[in-house]
C-alpha cells in the first residue's frame, strides 16, 4: 500500500485495472475446466457482482462525491447535493445510449440489442460484458484520481477497496462470457480469448477517468456520481434481472447480500 501511494496517479490507475482485468481474465479460464455452469451458481454469482457494485457505488463513489461538493458548496454556491445527483443521473443516461447504440447480446438471449448489425454470436456476447466493464474500470481510475487530489472523502485505501471490490465481481463476468461460448461448440482457447478480451476496456477506461480528473478537479463529484450511475444501471438493467430470470430469486438475494456486505467491509476497513 505505501509504495503504491508513492507512485504517480496514471500508474496507480493502471496497476489497479490491470489488476481488476486479470480478474476477469481468471475467470474466464474456468472454461480449461468446466463447459457448462450450474445455472444455479451462476445465479448467485451475479448476485454477488451486484452486490459488489451497489455497495461501491454508495461508499466508494457517491458518498465522497457528497463531501467533495458539499465542502464546495461554500466557495461555488451550489447546494452540496446538485453535482452528485446530476452526476448520477447523467451516468445513468450514458449507459442507457450505450446500450441502444452499441450491438450486444446477453447471456441465453436469442436476439441482439442495439444498432442491427452481421456481427458473429461470440462478439455480441463480448461486447455485452464490455459495456458493464466501462463504468467499473472508470469508477477506478476515478477513485485514484479523487485519492491523489487530496480532497475530503477520498484516500487511496478507498481506491484500493474499489479496485478489489470491482476485481472480485469481474470473476462470474469473465467466466460469463467464456463458459456459454464453450458450450455453444467454440474451442477451449477462443472461449478464453473471447472471455478475457471483455475486460481490456477497464484500464483504457481507468486511465481516461484518472486523466480526467487530474486535469480538471473541479470535475472530481460529478465524475464519482457519474460512475455511480453507470454501476447502478448496469446493475438494475442487466445483472439483477438476468439472476432472477431462472426462478433462483432466494440464491441471487444471497448472492446480493454476501457481496454488498463484502464490499462494505473491505471500503470501511481499508477505507
Amino acid at each position: 500500500m505505501e509504495w503504491l501511494q508513492t507512485q504517480p496517479v496514471m500508474l496507480q490507475a493502471l496497476l489497479a485495472t490491470l489488476f481488476t482485468y486479470g480478474v476477469t481474465a481468471m475467470g474466464a479460464s474456468t472454461v480449461f475446466f468446466f463447459k457448462s455452469i450450474n445455472r444455479k451458481v451462476l445465479d448467485g454469482m451475479l448476485g454477488f457482482a451486484g452486490g459488489i457494485m451497489i455497495a461501491a457505488s454508495f461508499w466508494s463513489l457517491l458518498s465522497p462525491s457528497l463531501e467533495m461538493a458539499q465542502a464546495a458548496s461554500e466557495i461555488t454556491g451550489i447546494p452540496g447535493w446538485v453535482p452528485s445527483a446530476v452526476g448520477f443521473l447523467a451516468g445513468g443516461l450514458f449507459l442507457r445510449l450505450v446500450d441502444t447504440l452499441l450491438p450486444h447480446l446477453h447471456m441465453e438471449q436469442e436476439h441482439a440489442e442495439g444498432i442491427k448489425t452481421t456481427w458473429s454470436r461470440s462478439i455480441l456476447l463480448v461486447l455485452a460484458i464490455t459495456l458493464h466493464n466501462i463504468p467499473e474500470g472508470l469508477a477506478v481510475g476515478v477513485g485514484f484520481g479523487a485519492a491523489s487530489a487530496g480532497l475530503p472523502g477520498a484516500g487511496i485505501s478507498g481506491a484500493v477497496a474499489l479496485a478489489l471490490g470491482i476485481g472480485l465481481q469481474n470473476f462470474p463476468e469473465g467466466a460469463a462470457v467464456s463458459i456459454p461460448l464453450r458450450r455453444d461448440g467454440m474451442g477451449r482457447l477462443k472461449s478464453f480469448w473471447y472471455g478475457q478480451a471483455s475486460g481490456i476496456v477497464e484500464p483504457v477506461a481507468g486511465l481516461i477517468g484518472a486523466a480526467l480528473v487530474m486535469s480538471m478537479q473541479s470535475i472530481l463529484p460529478y465524475a464519482l456520481s457519474f460512475a455511480a450511475g453507470a454501476m447502478i444501471f448496469v446493475v438494475a438493467e442487466e445483472l439483477i434481472p438476468e439472476a432472477y430470470r431462472e426462478g433462483n430469486d432466494h440464491i441471487a438475494t444471497t448472492g446480493l447480500m454476501a457481496g454488498f456486505a463484502l464490499m462494505m467491509v473491505l471500503d470501511v476497513a481499508l477505507g
